[in-house]
């Protein structure tokens, strides 16, 4: 079986939404971008999740969070595997730190 790449495994990080960020920090251990993409993936992910679940806000914000998650799920596949790391806004800045903690 072929190696992925490290842009490879970025990339897919987002593919799952969280779950798969946290299948890959779970898994890479040594890789530090996959791991920043993985825990930027939990974060943004998880977040919007748990947005969508609140009863209240969920039935207001759902679909603007889906519309929001969906653009923003597909604009961080595309950019990674491409090999640009994109930061995003506080969770970002919380993933790098993480990974430098390790």
């Amino acid at each position: 079986m072929t190696e992925m790449s490290s842009n490879v495994k970025s990339a897919l990080c987002y593919v799952g939404g969280w779950l798969t960020g946290l299948i890959f920090l779970l898994i890479e251990k040594k890789d530090k971008d996959i791991r920043f993409h993985a825990i930027q993936s939990i974060l943004t992910f998880g977040g919007l999740t748990i947005l969508i679940m609140v009863p209240l806000l969920g039935l207001v914000l759902a679909p603007l969070a889906a519309i929001f998650g969906f653009i923003l799920w597909l604009v961080l596949i595309i950019k990674t595997y491409q090999g640009e790391k994109i930061v995003l806004p506080l969770v970002g800045e919380f993933a790098k730190k993480q990974v430098e903690k390790v």
